[in-house]
C-alpha cells in the first residue's frame, strides 16, 4: 500500500510551523492543496504565476510567517529571475515541485524542463532533493523545511512523476470533453 504522501507532507508543514502555502493549481498537488485549504491554521493562496510565489514567500517571512510554494516543474522556468533575490537577501524558500516530462509523459513540451528542472534550480543556488517514491517525499520535505528555515536558504523537493501519477493523452481528452 502506497503511503498517503500529501497527508504526510501536510503534517510536516504543520510541525514546521508553515502557515502560508502559495500554489499554482496543479493536479499533482491537488490533495495537498485541499488539505492546506481545510486547515484553519494555514492560508492557502492561489497564484496566477509561479514567480508570485517568491514574492509571497518573501512577504510571509518578513511578516514573521513560514511558507512554502507548490508548483509543477514546467513553472520552474518562470522563477529564475526572482529566485536570485532569495539568495542575495538570505531569505528561506521551500519549493515543492511536482515533476512532468519524465518517463511516460504524453506532452512533449513538458520534457525539456522536466529533464532540466534540478539543474536549473541548482544553477540558481537552490539545494535540490529528489523524491523518487511516495515513501521518501515527507522525509525530503522535513529536511528541506529544517534547512531552509534554520539556514535561511533555498530548498526544493522534486516529486517524481511516478509518485503523482502519469497523465495520459486520453485522460486529458476526456477531461476536456466533460
Amino acid at each position: 500500500m502506497q503511503p498517503d504522501w500529501p497527508a504526510e507532507v501536510h503534517q510536516e508543514l504543520k510541525k514546521a510551523g508553515v502557515r502560508v502555502v502559495g500554489y499554482v493549481p496543479d493536479a499533482g498537488h491537488k490533495r495537498l492543496i485541499e488539505l492546506c485549504h481545510a486547515d484553519a491554521a494555514m492560508r492557502a493562496v492561489p497564484l496566477t504565476t509561479e514567480e508570485e510565489g517568491i514574492g509571497l514567500a518573501t512577504g510571509a517571512w518578513l511578516g514573521g510567517e513560514k511558507s512554502v510554494v507548490l508548483m509543477q516543474s514546467s513553472g520552474v522556468g518562470n522563477i529564475v529571475n526572482v529566485v536570485g533575490m532569495m539568495k542575495t537577501c538570505r531569505l528561506p524558500l521551500v519549493l515543492l515541485v511536482t515533476m512532468r516530462g519524465e518517463q511516460g509523459e504524453f506532452n512533449s513540451w513538458q520534457v525539456p524542463m522536466g529533464e532540466n528542472t534540478a539543474r536549473v534550480l541548482e544553477t540558481m543556488g537552490v539545494a535540490v532533493r529528489q523524491a523518487g517514491d511516495a515513501q521518501t517525499v515527507a522525509a525530503h520535505v522535513r529536511a528541506a523545511l529544517k534547512l531552509a528555515f534554520d539556514a535561511q536558504g533555498a530548498q526544493a523537493v522534486l516529486i517524481a512523476q511516478r509518485v503523482i501519477g502519469i497523465k495520459s493523452f486520453q485522460e486529458q481528452t476526456n477531461a476536456a470533453s466533460s
